[in-house]
């Protein structure tokens, strides 16, 4: 029986072995690929892993999975887009392909290329997803613009106008802080790569309701914990590594603490009404 608000220090594949299936409305997670990362020397079979996320998630859940790829003796290993293949092959469609572009990327020599400054996050679902809540901003008018209306063609009736749109969608591309601007919490960066909070809340709050179930197969220092429990959603992780467990427990204590304390505060509430 899986726990929730919990981190498994296992590797994940382990875990999905123990899921039911159609349980986890959500995963976001970002894999130590090519060895672009020190993890404590973790390889981990991304088929299995893609077969085993799609057997516990949810029909219209998805996968969010943020991954880039290394270059060696000038040539791009691209396997990202073999992340990609091996999700199809397990049976999940790939709804969207965005770009986590980094507006401080490690300053590094690139040779003669450009500087390296994205990663793909892959959006995959499990047939249709099931939740939307799509991130939107303002659309600037002038105002010649704002005096039109927006008429169907070959209708004449005004009753068939349109106003114009006040707001739109962002577009799929997604700028982000990362290094020491990506979180307040400095124990996150006993990690080598952490997620920027503002890119995982983004995720969040997009693909999920309150009370949806969030898991993250790489949990590292913690952030998807975090950002998931103060967005009212449960959650659940694994993590081989026992020093990034201690560090993200570390994290998450006073999170944690807060919402207890809360919790009962408005049981106290309730009682006393």
């Amino acid at each position: 029986m899986i726990e929730f608000q919990k981190i498994y220090n296992e590797s994940c594949v382990e875990t999905l072995a123990r899921l039911e299936r159609d349980m986890i409305d959500m995963t976001i997670a970002s894999p130590p690929y090519d060895d672009l990362r020190e993890y404590n020397g973790y390889h981990f079979p991304v088929e299995d892993i893609a077969a085993g996320l799609f057997a516990a998630t949810k029909p219209g859940g998805v996968v969010i999975w943020v991954v880039g790829d290394r270059t060696v003796n000038g040539d791009e290993t691209l396997s990202s887009f073999k992340h990609a293949f091996a999700f199809k092959e397990a049976g999940f469609r790939v709804h969207d392909t965005m770009i986590y572009a980094k507006n401080n990327p490690i300053p590094s020599d690139c040779g003669k290329r450009y500087r390296q400054a994205f990663e793909y996050m892959f959006c995959f679902s499990k047939d249709t997803p099931k939740t939307f809540n799509p991130i939107t901003m303002p659309i600037q008018q002038g105002k010649a613009f704002k005096s039109f209306r927006i008429t169907k063609v070959g209708r004449n009736d005004l009753a068939h106008d349109h106003v114009a749109p006040k707001e739109r969608k962002l577009n799929n591309i997604f700028f982000y802080n990362v290094g020491t601007s990506s979180s307040k919490d400095k124990v996150a960066f006993q990690h080598p790569a952490i997620f920027p909070e503002k890119l995982v809340e983004d995720q969040i709050l997009t693909w999920t309701n309150e009370g949806d179930v969030v898991y993250d197969c790489f949990m590292g220092s913690g952030t998807t914990a975090k950002v998931a429990e103060l967005l009212g959603r449960r959650w659940f992780g694994s993590e081989i590594s026992a020093d990034y467990v201690a560090l993200a427990e570390e994290r998450l204590a006073a999170y944690l603490a807060e919402e207890s304390a809360a919790a009962a505060t408005t049981k106290r509430k309730v009682a006393a009404s």
